[in-house]
């Protein structure tokens, strides 16, 4: 029996800039199975990164619910919605967001810190299984751009998440980094039965998920 994992109900958004009212986000209805990889799918102003930051947990949508393994994430409080944010949703972000002066290893590891746990073996291990095992104690300056996206899926992954959100992950990494880091993905979802909602706008990524959601003017199409 397939278990819904994340449910999003009629998500709006919109901006005032100065007397200009923007919607970004015009009524978005999905739902994510546990296991499953889906693509988002959509042009560049679509609103897939608005609409991932609302999914994750980021920012608050202008109207709208998401249910995360049941719990509302917009009626919790500050604290508790930040401890849902470190400890179920695992993000990956395009420009890597990784700190200079730390490690690879180090990086990965700041999740499970502020979470309180001691993870540096599970660390070692993921980086290991992603192909970083010689590289732990590397730091980002000494990294290439795919190097430094695995570094940032190992700390997404480090709290065991429910949900991976990987938002235009491949945007900065040439075709060939960004098709091992896409095979990356999927053979994560498939080892390890891990739920993925990854953006792109590339059709031939797209293709190897399990189900595309096309989105186009902030809404799914």
């Amino acid at each position: 029996m397939s278990e819904k994992i994340l449910i999003a109900k009629d998500i709006h958004k919109a901006f005032t800039l100065g007397v200009n009212h923007i919607e970004v986000l015009k009524g978005i209805n999905l739902e994510l199975e546990r296991g499953e990889l889906v693509t988002l799918l959509g042009p560049s102003g679509a609103g897939k990164s608005t609409l991932m930051n609302i999914l994750g947990g980021i920012s608050n949508p202008t109207i709208g619910t998401v249910y995360l393994n049941g719990s509302d994430l917009y009626k919790l409080n500050d604290s508790n919605l930040s401890l849902m944010r470190n400890r179920k949703i695992g993000f990956v972000f395009q420009f890597y967001n990784l700190l200079p002066d730390f490690t690879a290893l180090e990086n990965v590891l700041l999740p499970a810190m502020i979470a309180g746990k001691d993870e540096t073996e599970r660390a070692k291990e993921l980086l290991n299984e992603l192909g970083l095992g010689s590289r732990l104690q590397h730091r980002p300056g000494e990294l290439s751009g795919g190097e430094q996206q695995r570094v940032g899926m190992a700390r997404a992954l480090i709290n065991n998440p429910d949900i991976l959100l990987a938002d235009e992950p491949t945007g900065n990494l040439d075709t060939e980094n960004a098709r091992r880091l896409i095979d990356l993905f999927v053979r994560i979802n498939i080892t390890r039965k891990q739920t993925v909602l990854l953006v792109t706008h590339n059709m031939e990524f797209a293709r190897l998920s399990k189900r595309i959601i096309e989105m186009k003017d902030g809404k799914v199409v």
